[in-house]
């Protein structure tokens, strides 16, 4: 649908839909460009956003998301109890590792980071707590591919495959091997898949120890010290588990 065709609830999912992590900030001009709609509608939409809470206006007369906003999204049950189940295990696999801990979920053919614990001194990374990329792109993606329905794993296979770097496997066969590799071995070590500087080591998070997977769990390190990859691998499957049986309790106390 295009913006002249849209609701009016279609136009506030519009508007919304333009903030994101490259364009966090925007003038009116620039929502109204992104969005296709009349500055005029933009500006309705705008001042009826602003007025709830969803947007704020900076000093500079530009827009950004609002508290109110952010305060609904951060209640999203998919996400909460999910975070809520991992966050003690996160922080305890960092205090042991003082690497970048991240968790991330399976939405379509993408996954979306909903949880990071980095310190001052883990190396700087692409993905941030809320972003999304291609599924196939990092270690805790090809993790959840590996677990994915039959269907997402040959539409992903199907579509073209982005190389980020030199190291990225994006030759289908050579891929569907690794996804096999990865159920059978529980861990992956992704080696400079998604930047040249980072290794990243993977293990699924299900909803009890053989449930379905939930999640993937990941630890980030600087590519090199690549060799200490393989002294994570265990505390990783550790934490995973950990919190794989703590989702396993939860839906078996709310059900």
């Amino acid at each position: 649908m295009s913006a002249t065709q849209s609701t009016a609830a279609g136009k506030v999912l519009e508007v919304l839909a333009a903030f994101d992590r490259e364009h966090p900030s925007q003038t009116l001009s620039e929502i109204a460009q992104r969005t296709g709609l009349a500055l005029s509608t933009a500006h309705r939409v705008v001042v009826e956003l602003a007025t709830w809470g969803a947007l704020e206006r900076a000093e500079d007369g530009s827009w950004h998301i609002g508290l109110r906003l952010w305060e609904i999204t951060s209640g999203c049950p998919r996400t909460q109890i999910l975070r809520d189940a991992a966050l003690p295990f996160m922080q305890d696999l960092y205090e042991a590792t003082h690497e970048n801990i991240q968790l991330a979920v399976r939405e379509g053919t993408e996954l979306v980071f909903v949880e990071r614990i980095a310190g001052h001194r883990s190396v700087e990374l692409l993905t941030m707590v809320g972003t999304r990329f291609p599924i196939a792109s990092t270690g805790m993606g090809r993790v959840l591919l590996a677990h994915a329905p039959r269907e997402i794993q040959e539409d992903v296979l199907g579509s073209p495959m982005r190389a980020w770097t030199s190291h990225t496997v994006t030759e289908p066969k050579a891929l569907r091997t690794q996804l096999d590799r990865i159920r059978r071995e529980q861990v992956f070590v992704s080696d400079r898949q998604l930047s040249e500087n980072t290794v990243a080591v993977a293990a699924a998070v299900r909803i009890g120890r053989a449930g379905p997977v939930s999640a993937a769990l990941g630890i980030v390190i600087t590519a090199r010290g690549a060799s200490r990859a393989h002294g994570l691998r265990e505390p990783l499957l550790r934490a995973a588990h950990g919190i794989s049986d703590e989702l396993g309790r939860r839906t078996r106390t709310t059900a």
